[in-house]
């Protein structure tokens, strides 16, 4: 956890630091092709409405820094998913023994923005679906890659999705990506909310987080929209 919480260093140590993270950030990457859209998806709504979906990929900062530039997602939550209510605390879910993962809860409208169109992005730009139990140098179950289905056509579009891009072997390695009913999401505290949008000099999201959101724009231009906050 150290590399998420440096705070006010003197600026050899930032870059040194800067550096470790930029390591593992990038050193176990998957370096995938094009990730394609998905061969079997829901057809955009005819009319607009508020649908939910969970991921978790990694530290929420990152998810949500992606996720709420996306152009029909109309909110974004970081929390924690797999686990208990009663374990659904920061100083917990570290601990690595509580079942959660670090998640983020999207909210969308299914008239301007597909299931299977969120999925592309979480595999696509989000994270590193090939890294077991970790995401760079964030390491636990607690980072684990996990998509929390809340009813039957997500598990079924996100099982399809993924053995289609196991199949084209679009990532180096196997997709470790769980597939797993949403038993509930329970909100992060309120200092994790938008945490790359407001801590963008934090060397961890200079060089974890950012670049996430800078592929989200050259990957899926027609997606993309710019976020100030709430």
């Amino acid at each position: 956890m150290l590399p998420r919480i440096i705070r006010s260093l003197h600026l050899p140590a930032v870059l040194s630091a800067a550096l470790g993270l930029f390591l593992g950030c990038h050193s176990a990457s998957a370096a995938p092709k094009l990730v394609p859209a998905p061969a079997t998806d829901a057809s955009l709504a005819p009319t607009p409405g508020k649908q939910k979906a969970v991921f978790a990929g990694g530290c929420f900062w990152g998810t949500q820094a992606v996720f709420e530039r996306v152009r029909g997602v109309v909110a974004t939550a970081a929390g924690y998913a797999g686990g208990d209510a009663s374990t659904a605390t920061y100083d917990q879910v570290t601990t690595e023994t509580t079942g959660h993962a670090e998640s983020v809860e999207v909210t969308y409208d299914p008239s301007k923005i597909t299931y299977g169109q969120l999925l592309r992005v979480y595999f696509a730009v989000a994270h590193d679906p090939t890294q077991l139990n970790r995401q760079g140098p964030d390491v636990g179950t607690s980072y684990r890659s996990a998509i929390f289905y809340v009813n039957d056509e997500q598990r079924r579009l996100a099982t399809a999705y993924i053995a289609q891009l196991d199949q084209a072997r679009v990532f180096s390695g196997p997709i470790v990506t769980q597939v797993t009913p949403l038993k509930g999401f329970y909100r992060a505290e309120d200092y994790h909310q938008d945490y790359a949008l407001n801590h963008p000099e934090n060397p961890y999201i200079l060089v974890c987080d950012r670049p996430k959101i800078a592929a989200l724009k050259q990957q899926f231009p027609e997606l993309f929209t710019e976020y100030k906050g709430h």
